[in-house]
Order: C-alpha cells, then structure tokens, then sequence
C-alpha cells in the first residue's frame, strides 16, 4: 500500500510540474517577436478642445491605430491563423532601444504631431500663433547607473528654469564634469527632485565640449494663439506616435471654424503632418483600414503613398469605405467641404 502511494505521489508531482512547464513556455516564457494587428478606430473629439471653439459635430472624426503586442507561444500560434495579425521581430521595432525607450520616443511623437496639427490647423484657419519652448524631454538613457528615465521631463538644473537645449548649456556653463546638479523633474506625473551627476558631452548645436548628463533629449513646444478663445487643449491617451496628426487637424480645423465640416459622416483616416499641412505615409495602412471598417466608418483619408495598400486591404475586406488618396491638408478639407449634408 505504501508502495502504491509513493507511485502515486511521485506520478502527481512529475504531471503538476510537467503541467507547469507547459504553461510557462506556452504563456510566460519571452519570445523575441511581436504580433502586429488592427487596433481601435477612436473618435478624436473627446481628445481635444478649441477653448471658444464651435462644437458642433453631427458626424465624427476617428484616428486609427495599430496593435502592437508581444508575443507568447500560444499567441504566435493563433496569429497564424488570422489573416489580419503579422509576426514580426522585436528587434525589427526596437533598433536597439530598450522597451522603455521606445515607448518614450512613441510618446514624444503623438506630443509632436499634436503641435504639428494645431500648426496646420491655426494656418489654414488664419489663426496668429506663436512658438515656446516648454520643456526637456529623456528619450534615450545610456547605461543602467543613471538617475534618469526615458519619459522624464526635466524642469530645472540647479534652481534655473530650463526649456530647451541652450537653456540646459547656459545653466550648466559654470559647472564641471564630475560633479552633482540638482534636477527638477516630472516622472509619470510627479514632481521629483534628484542629484544627477555630470559627464563631459559634445554639444550637438556648437561641436565643442561641455558638462551634460549623457542622455538624449527633446524640446517640447507649446503652439500658443495670440488670441486666447482659440486656445487648444488635448487630453492625455495611451496612443503614441505620429500617425494621428491629419485626423486632429481635420478635427481641430472644424472647432476653429464655423460649421459642421463632418457633415454628419464617420470619417477616419491616418498620416502624418508638418506645419505646412503636408501629409506623410505612416505604417500599418491596412491594419488601420480593418479598424476603420470594423467601426463603420464611411469615408477614409490615407496618404498617397499608403493608398495602394490601403486600397488592396479594403478590397480584400469587401469594404464598402471611400477611401481617399491626400498629399496634404487641403485635399481632405476640399474633398469635406463638397459633400453634401448626410441627410
């Protein structure tokens, strides 16, 4: 009987941690890919908000975004059969950069596109505005020692306010390498203050040497109307990248004039923007194709250079969409402005 129950006892121990190591590899074990699919088409008004703006907006205007996911064994197995999910490798993302800093640098672009877009939007809408500096922003975080995070945003040095590069160099002009600043920073929203330590750097605008920290960085600027009823506010999204930048300004452009330029229709659409209103190709057209469709959007802006796979997915889909094609701002603004009232 005793011999019975060590069989028994060994036999439940070998399956529960045979039952483990199939979980593991098939749930929490990393893999050095991604799942890359259609992610959400989200209605931009929520976003954002022209101060005295007009709000009316019987239609909507959507940006669409792709899915981007790393993979585990069971998910890498069920990609293969959805025909709209691709596998790709991490590194083919990353480059190089350590999840974190990517993330960053995805967040900086979205905050880019935003002031591209109120840019293009204060333009075309003969809006005076003006450019200021606002802050510095951590993209890349050499080495494992630094007091620094991809993301901060660096507010003071030493008791000085600084805003971009050249405030950074005039308020570290005084100080050697090797010694302490004392940094005033935001992390996820809280104001921290830290002792960074100085390295010998090259200064990117002058070539010569100087004391800096080591990072790579960013200004950010805020786009300011001189009349202030036309100010623009975005809330914060979980978005990133620089892909949304025509939908907003076809969203900010309708708050910043009379009338309804939706004229009741779902619009969605993708590409980037300069504050010229030029549109720039982006990736992942025919993801975004599907989650425009899935929404029920009627019409779709792509950039003339993603139109001919945009146009091979939605035919594939069976969508029944109008897309389309825009070099710039204008061709979508004209294409609106003739459409007729959706009854």
């Amino acid at each position: 009987m005793k011999r019975i129950n060590r069989k028994r006892v060994f036999f439940t121990t070998g399956y529960v941690l045979m039952l483990a190591a199939m979980v593991y590899v098939l749930v929490y074990m990393p893999t050095p890919y991604l799942i890359y699919g259609p992610g959400g088409a989200n209605e931009i008004k929520p976003m954002v908000k022209v101060r005295e703006g007009d709000s009316i907006e019987r239609g909507t205007f959507m940006m669409t975004t792709v899915s981007a996911r790393y993979a585990n064994v069971i998910m890498l197995g069920l990609s293969k059969l959805d025909r709209n999910s691709e596998i790709q490798r991490k590194e083919d993302r990353l480059h190089g950069r350590s999840e974190d800093e990517y993330a960053a640098e995805q967040v900086w672009y979205m905050g880019d596109s935003q002031s591209s877009a109120m840019e293009a939007a204060y333009t075309r809408a003969h809006v005076p505005y003006r450019i200021v500096p606002d802050y510095v922003y951590v993209f890349k975080v050499p080495g494992s020692n630094s007091v620094f995070e991809p993301g901060d945003e660096i507010l003071e040095l030493n008791g000085v306010r600084v805003t971009d590069n050249r405030s950074i160099r005039k308020a570290l002009e005084d100080e050697k390498s090797g010694k302490m600043a004392k940094v005033k920073l935001k992390r996820d929203g809280k104001l921290l203050t830290v002792q960074a330590p100085l390295t010998t750097i090259t200064d990117s605008e002058t070539g010569k040497q100087r004391s800096g920290f080591g990072v790579s960085i960013a200004t950010v600027q805020k786009v300011e109307p001189k009349d202030e009823r036309k100010t623009i506010h975005f809330t914060s999204t979980d978005v990133g990248g620089p892909s949304a930048g025509l939908m907003f300004t076809m969203e900010i452009y309708n708050q910043l004039t009379p009338g309804d330029l939706s004229k009741g229709y779902h619009v969605a659409g993708t590409g980037t923007i300069d504050k010229d209103g030029q549109v720039g190709a982006i990736g992942g057209a025919k993801y975004k194709i599907v989650a425009a469709d899935r929404q029920g959007a009627e019409l779709f802006f792509v950039p003339a250079d993603n139109y001919k796979e945009a146009k091979a997915k939605a035919e594939q889909m069976g969508s029944r969409m109008k897309l389309v094609s825009v070099r710039k701002l204008g061709d979508a603004l004209n294409y609106m402005e003739k459409l007729p009232i959706k009854p």
